[in-house]
């Protein structure tokens, strides 16, 4: 089993912690996203994973190094792939081409899931969906009587089906999805400037291959800072059975309000922190009262009451209340 990942894109709407971060390496609860992503993959999976393909921008070579040792974690072996044009997802999945063999999983890198099953690698192909209550934001797909998909919507203005596909998609023949990819690009089929994986989707539904929907109990987004905030919570109350609290971090005169991450070398003082706060290695907090938010490296925290924030890496920070999104080596 391969997976591919499709990560170029510039994360802007989560700068500023994107100028010096790649989006999907930003860490939720001490891991960063791409690595939460491919381990929940691994763990609904019965096939091991043999090769993990990272399609990027041009990251460098610090990047590289941590996204193949996310692979080598999982004991698959690591590729980077570059995506130097922002020309869509079927475009980036292309990219990954060497890759798209055999049975393949493609995970679109700002999205983490949760669920409880392990889907069946004998059919042609699973679209990981949820149901939503408003679809008319997001690709949805139809199915029919069998639970099997026959089309693939984009933003519906009127109502088709509340099924949303959250961007992790399995192919039993991933010669033939590669096949459709190419056959998209040199015929030129563009929607919005860029090429679509679910024109690929259609025409393979249309030529037999049949495809199903695979459920999750919940789908979490970081695509923004809310959206990643909440995220966060979320994950921390998913292990909230297991303490997430690293052995050398040091809480004094502190109440902690479960669930919360504290990484290594974490201080907390004269403090209350939680519930659902992550805070991360290096990291010194004092005087100050933080819930609902993810306090990244090497920063102090004094005198601050924050909510539903985001403090980036090195930063030096203290301020009156306020819902924050600071980048790196900010300070105040």
């Amino acid at each position: 089993m391969k997976i591919i990942v499709p990560m170029a894109g510039m994360g802007k709407r989560m700068r500023p912690h994107t100028l010096t971060v790649p989006k999907p390496l930003l860490p939720i609860a001490g891991k960063p996203i791409v690595q939460r992503l491919v381990e929940d993959i691994a763990s609904v999976a019965d096939e091991k994973i043999t090769d993990i393909a990272f399609v990027t921008g041009r990251f460098g070579s610090e990047t590289e190094e941590r996204l193949l040792k996310v692979a080598d974690n999982l004991g698959a072996k690591g590729h980077i792939c570059y995506q130097d044009e922002a020309l869509g997802t079927a475009h980036a999945i292309l990219c990954a081409k060497e890759l798209l063999d055999g049975n393949v999983i493609v995970a679109f890198a700002d999205t983490l899931f949760k669920a409880d099953f392990k889907f069946n690698a004998e059919k042609d192909g699973v679209l990981w969906v949820q149901k939503i209550e408003d679809p008319s934001q997001f690709g949805v797909v139809k199915i029919n009587d069998n639970g099997v998909i026959t089309d693939y919507v984009e933003k519906p203005k009127e109502y088709v089906s509340d099924l949303a596909m959250i961007g992790i998609y399995y192919f039993k023949d991933g010669a033939t999805l590669r096949k459709e990819l190419e056959y998209l690009i040199e015929n030129d089929i563009i929607k919005g400037g860029e090429y679509q994986l679910p024109d690929a989707l259609r025409n393979m539904t249309e030529k037999g291959m049949e495809f199903v929907p695979g459920e999750v109990e919940e789908w979490l987004d970081c695509g923004n800072k809310n959206a990643t905030v909440h995220t966060n919570s979320r994950i921390l109350a998913f292990n909230s059975d297991k303490d997430q609290k690293d052995s050398s971090a040091k809480i004094k005169n502190s109440i902690i309000n479960e669930p919360c991450y504290l990484g290594e070398n974490v201080v907390i003082e004269n403090s209350v922190v939680g519930p659902h706060v992550s805070i991360h290695e290096n990291t010194t907090v004092k005087d100050s009262v933080i819930k609902n938010s993810i306090v990244y490296t090497n920063t102090v925290i004094e005198g601050l009451n924050a909510d539903n924030s985001m403090i980036g890496n090195h930063v030096t920070f203290k301020s009156e209340p306020k819902d924050l999104s600071i980048g790196d080596y900010s300070k105040q």
